[in-house]
């Protein structure tokens, strides 16, 4: 084989490259010669073939070469006839694309079939009858039949011979194109009583080596006189039409003469036999007019000229002819609409893909010609992708022209639309679907952050007590999260070390109980991680409140005797009143809320007329006047009890002692003698206090009843008491969740109640406001309360003896504290 090798390198924004490679190879090499090696021509390592995937990405299915992939040599597929393939006339063009991937090239091979000579000459009929009249001059000529070769150039038809006469001799006419058309001429007279009959015969010989040829018989028929032939007005008539003109259009009209009369005057037309037969099927002559007409199908992609040779014969005995020759241009017409081929390197387009990158190769051919024929192509709008013309017509290629995001849109049907500049102009659309396929490119993400969770203390240990889950937006192994718990000093007590979790689930399991009087809060931080390569995470912050459950029995701070039991001894004058108060029975619950809440009651009394207990203060008082038939000594058993769901109870005996006045106030004076000297400091103190006290009462219950004329009505009612509440606050505690602060207090409730996790039956919403409006809420609240303790120190006061006051005062004092926070 021979091959020409032009190559010429563009790039396309470093897309691809572009060679341009010609090879020749006769026709009817056998199957599997090697036609070319294309991957040396193009300098291309034979070992990067079959990752390259190098092929042929053109061509019919019927295709004649085919191109290893191995070592990139071009075989011949199936044998190769140039007749088949190629018109005879002109020379015969294989066009190949190839297509290397990573980089992608492109490379245009063209393959020249070149002609043997493997057809001989022929005619189209074996016989031709020719009739000369006698009366014919020398040097009159008639036309041969042309004989026809499938070969081309130099195999086709050379030269005509013909057998040995004195009175004819051979010459080869131009007809205009290539080939050249036997004419016979009379070299002398013709005698028809001396010879009426001539046998000939043409042989034609084409320039193959060796040479091939065929013949054709030539017999003449002498005769009489006719001798004037018709004459056409022109010898060439050169006339256009349109393609796709309707059947029966009148191409041209020929016309010849004859200065004979009758008969030999009259002049009949037809077509030459030896035309082509696209002629004959395309246009129709009127023998008597000279119309010619189109009956057939006019394509100017399959003929744009036609040359057709018209004789004029007369009537007379022998008939005289005469010919013409018409020449039929097709103009060409945009009737064919572009074709669009695409070669998608891959339908599936990662997202991280950069812009610029190639997604598909386009090409456009149209088969019109000239303006028709010139194409241009758009892309439907709004989609992340753009064509790029090569520096060959008509070349595409389809790159991105900005970032890709699966998570917004994961599919592009892009509409490819080419139109040619015709009139009016015609197009074609197709249909390319790309795929956008996932990258890890997405954090996981909480749906809350921080995260509030309330629980009970005395969880079991081991039990899960919440769960956390993060969504992520990208598809399969880049959204499959797994969960940590962050752990480092930043933990506050390390509470994260007894905190397990499903790294799968996002299940946590508290590995130890939690006890609210010991930790009332605590936070954590859980780390949410895809399995992306590489992985991408978030974290999330988990804010847990602890919720107190009734499991603290109440203890009792008075009365405690001096070997610890929880007893007492009271001693009272026998001439007291009804009203007095004997004794306080002091008790402490370390729970908060109803389970701190205490309720006081007698489960064992000697009288019940004589001595009665406060509910909700634990005060013993007389119930009436002692009598002379009274017991001396009374035994009071009291029940503490909290009034949580499931109440817890204490008990505290109190053995009161009826004496005499005089023994009353002996008893007394011991005492004091004991404690006299700090009584007397605490009694001192105590005048000052109160006189101080005084004056801030007076001045505090002006400001409040100030600030409460001034108070909205919608933020003061949501401070207004149950109708039913007869207690005080005995604890609270504060929460803080979000934007908002929640203050858990004990109001009356029957036993039995319980509190439900995030209902807010038991919690006043405490708006976080550092503005005025907080600060004055906070300052009512203050004087509230002093006016409340001051009230309770006065009332103390003025209900037992000077001598007691200092007892009695301490008592009020602390449990106000403990109601304000049990401090």
């Amino acid at each position: 084989y021979k091959n020409t090798n032009t190559v010429s390198l563009a790039s396309l924004r470093g897309c691809f490259l572009f060679a341009h490679i010609k090879y020749s190879i006769p026709e009817e090499t056998k199957e599997g010669s090697i036609a070319g090696n294309i991957a040396k021509d193009l300098g291309v390592d034979i070992s990067t073939l079959v990752d390259r995937r190098f092929r042929i990405v053109s061509g019919s299915e019927d295709a004649v070469f085919q191109v290893n992939e191995k070592n990139g040599l071009l075989h011949v597929r199936k044998k190769i006839d140039r007749e088949e393939i190629c018109d005879s006339n002109n020379v015969c063009l294989i066009n190949l694309k190839i297509v290397v991937e990573n980089p992608l090239e492109i490379h245009y091979v063209e393959v020249e079939i070149t002609d043997i000579n493997d057809n001989s000459p022929a005619f189209t009929e074996k016989d031709q009858l020719l009739e000369i009249p006698e009366s014919s001059p020398p040097g009159e000529d008639f036309q041969l039949q042309a004989a026809q070769d499938a070969d081309f150039g130099t195999n086709s038809v050379k030269f005509y011979k013909l057998s040995q006469t004195e009175y004819f001799e051979l010459e080869l006419r131009d007809n205009g194109g290539e080939r050249k058309i036997p004419i016979l001429k009379l070299r002398q007279s013709l005698d028809r009583e001396k010879q009426n009959r001539h046998n000939l015969i043409l042989t034609a010989v084409d320039g193959g080596n060796p040479p091939r040829s065929g013949s054709i018989n030539i017999n003449i028929t002498v005769l009489d006189d006719n001798d004037n032939r018709p004459k056409f007005t022109q010898e060439l008539y050169s006339v256009t039409v349109e393609e796709n003109s309707p059947v029966g259009t009148v191409v041209v009209k020929v016309n010849a003469t004859d200065i004979d009369e009758g008969l030999n005057g009259e002049i009949v037309y037809s077509f030459v036999k030896n035309l082509d037969k696209h002629v004959y099927d395309t246009f129709a002559l009127d023998i008597n007019t000279g119309e010619i007409r189109i009956k057939g199908k006019v394509d100017f992609e399959i003929n744009n000229v036609y040359r057709v040779d018209i004789q004029a014969a007369d009537n007379g005995q022998p008939p005289l002819t005469t010919d013409c020759r018409v020449v039929i241009k097709i103009i060409d017409v945009n009737d064919n609409k572009p074709i669009i081929e695409v070669t998608s390197l891959s339908s599936i387009v990662p997202e991280n893909m950069r812009p610029g990158t190639v997604v598909s190769l386009i090409s456009v051919n149209d088969r019109d010609t000239g303006i028709n024929g010139k194409v241009a192509c758009a892309l439907s709008e709004n989609i992340p992708f753009e064509l790029k013309q090569s520096v060959r017509d008509n070349m595409y290629s389809l790159v991105t022209k900005e970032n890709l995001d699966r998570e917004l849109i994961s599919h592009y049907d892009i509409t490819i639309t080419a139109t040619d500049l015709g009139q009016p102009p015609l197009s074609t659309f197709k249909t390319l679907s790309v795929h956008i396929s996932d990258v890890n490119d997405n954090r996981p993400v909480f749906l809350h952050n921080p995260i509030e969770l309330y629980m009970f203390e005395n969880n079991p240990p081991g039990a899960s007590i919440f769960s956390v889950s993060a969504s992520d937006r990208d598809l399969h192994e880049n959204s499959l999260i797994s969960y940590q718990i962050l752990r480092g000093e930043e933990i506050p007590n390390n509470i994260a070390s007894v905190l397990n979790i499903n790294s799968e689930t996002g299940v946590v399991h508290a590995l130890k109980r939690f006890d609210f009087e010991t930790t009332k809060m605590f936070q954590f931080h859980v780390l949410a991680t895809d399995s992306g390569l590489p992985s991408l995470s978030s974290n999330v912050t988990v804010n847990v409140y602890i919720l107190d459950q009734n499991d603290n029995v109440p203890v009792i701070l008075y009365p405690v005797s001096a070997n610890g039991s929880d007893e007492g001894v009271e001693e009272i004058p026998r001439n007291v009143n009804a009203g007095h108060l004997v004794t306080k029975v002091r008790a402490y619950d370390a729970d908060i809320g109803y389970n701190g809440w205490l309720l006081f009651s007698m489960q064992e009394v000697s009288d019940h007329t004589l001595f009665g207990l406060d509910r909700y203060t634990g005060q013993i008082r007389t119930l009436r006047s002692f009598t002379e038939t009274d017991e001396a000594q009374h035994k009071l058993v009291i029940l503490v009890k909290d009034n949580g769901n499931v109440s817890l109870s204490a008990t505290a005996t109190v053995m009161i002692k009826v004496v005499e006045p005089k023994e009353a106030f002996a008893a007394s004076d011991v005492k004091s003698t004991v404690k006299e000297e700090e009584e007397n400091n605490v009694t001192f103190y105590l005048i000052i206090t109160l006189g101080s006290v005084s004056v801030l009462l007076v001045i505090s219950i002006i400001v409040l009843i100030v600030m409460q004329c001034s108070k909205s009505t919608d933020y003061s009612s949501k401070y207004l008491q149950d109708t039913n509440y007869d207690g005080t606050l005995c604890h609270s505690i504060q929460y803080r969740s979000g934007d908002k602060r929640y203050m858990l207090v004990g109001p009356r409730m029957s036993i039995g109640s319980t509190i439900v996790p995030g209902s807010n039956g038991n919690t006043l919403v405490v708006p976080d406001r550092r503005s005025r409006t907080s600060g004055e809420v906070r300052k009512k609240m203050h004087w509230f309360v002093t006016f409340i303790t001051l009230a309770a120190v006065l009332k103390a006061y003025y209900q037992r003896p000077f001598s007691g006051k200092s007892e009695q005062w301490c008592h009020v004092y602390s449990q106000n504290d403990r109601q304000r926070g049990g401090v």
